[in-house]
């Protein structure tokens, strides 16, 4: 028994040096659950990564948290060959924690010895990137910290691709409109060694769209959509551009697009919503009794109903937002 204890002891203070998502303070208090489970899905399966294991541990699916784990490791296998090592840090990491949080202690031993412990003020930049990736993609509160991991991690690997990418998604969801946008920076350097990745140029074209550099931003948003037309991501940011521009028809038709791909989206529905509450503004201004206005109120009506019919599933809180919207516009539009 005492040799148990301290073995159990011994595989504790192993799991507190190891570099994952489990000891990364990461908060279950500052992100809904289950609209992030529903975007990681949407990132599987666009290929796009695998980050939610531990958001299923902490939905209390620890089966389905290792099922997700295997997978993991079995992608970084076969995208990276030999260079693996580095890249399953995290993910083995992952493991030992969930083996003992099951109490399977010598797997969970087992696990942390796949790697040596390093400096946790000196970590390779792998791990780095995917610190960044997951303070992106769990909370907004993380932001600054995913920017620094980010940039940590191209101070050693400069023109990695996918860290370039997520450093300049990171700037472009914080930056404010100001006379020099680090993200437009960022993001024509990404392209630079993407030239192909058709989010990146959407995201572009917002920006450029900001800064009334309209011929650039319709440039790269024809380039987008020729590129990978049927990305959700893709749409979403066209949708944005089209919708800062006023272009409220185009922008809900880019929406309603991306919508086929991504439909639990809750972006994507807050977007459709603004649309509307936009168009109800637009109203607003015209005659109160005009055959147009009657056309708005009944695909104002229209749209409502959809959402009730197809969304039951969204999260409550943002459900009930965006069904407000909408029935404010429809509302505020009757003659």
């Amino acid at each position: 028994l005492f040799d148990l204890v301290t073995f159990i002891k011994d595989t504790c203070l192993r799991l507190q040096q190891l570099q994952c998502h489990f000891t990364w303070d990461l908060k279950k208090d500052e992100v809904d659950l289950e609209n992030l489970s529903t975007r990681l899905q949407a990132h599987i399966q666009l290929q796009l990564g695998q980050h939610g294991a531990v958001t299923r541990y902490l939905q209390d699916q620890p089966e389905e948290a290792l099922s997700l784990l295997n997978q993991s490791e079995e992608t970084i296998l076969e995208w990276y060959g030999d260079e693996s090592e580095r890249r399953l840090i995290v993910t083995y990491g992952d493991m030992a924690w969930l083996k003992y949080h099951t109490r399977d202690y010598t797997q969970s031993q087992s696990y942390c010895q796949r790697y040596t412990t390093g400096s946790s003020t000196s970590l390779l930049p792998e791990v780095y990137g995917e610190k960044a990736w997951t303070y992106l993609k769990f909370s907004w509160s993380s932001l600054s910290k995913a920017i620094d991991c980010f940039r940590k991690a191209l101070e050693v690997q400069t023109r990695d691709s996918e860290w370039n990418a997520g450093y300049a998604i990171a700037l472009f969801r914080t930056e404010q409109v100001s006379e020099e946008s680090l993200a437009m920076k960022q993001l024509r350097f990404a392209l630079e060694i993407s030239p192909d990745d058709a989010v990146l140029q959407s995201m572009l074209a917002v920006k450029l769209g900001s800064y009334k550099k309209y011929e650039e931003a319709e440039d790269l948003l024809n380039k987008a959509l020729k590129t990978d037309p049927d990305n959700p991501h893709v749409s979403r940011y066209i949708g944005k551009y089209f919708r800062n521009q006023y272009r409220l028809d185009e922008s809900i038709d880019m929406l309603e697009r991306a919508l086929k791909r991504a439909d639990q989206s809750p972006f994507i529905h807050h977007q459709l919503a603004l649309c509307y509450k936009r168009k109800k503004i637009a109203e607003q201004s015209r005659k109160p009794f005009s055959n147009q206005s009657t056309h708005r109120h009944a695909a104002y009506l229209k749209v409502l109903l959809h959402f009730n019919k197809h969304n039951s599933k969204l999260n409550p809180a943002l459900l009930l937002h965006r069904r407000g919207a909408v029935l404010e516009a429809s509302l505020h539009s009757l003659p």
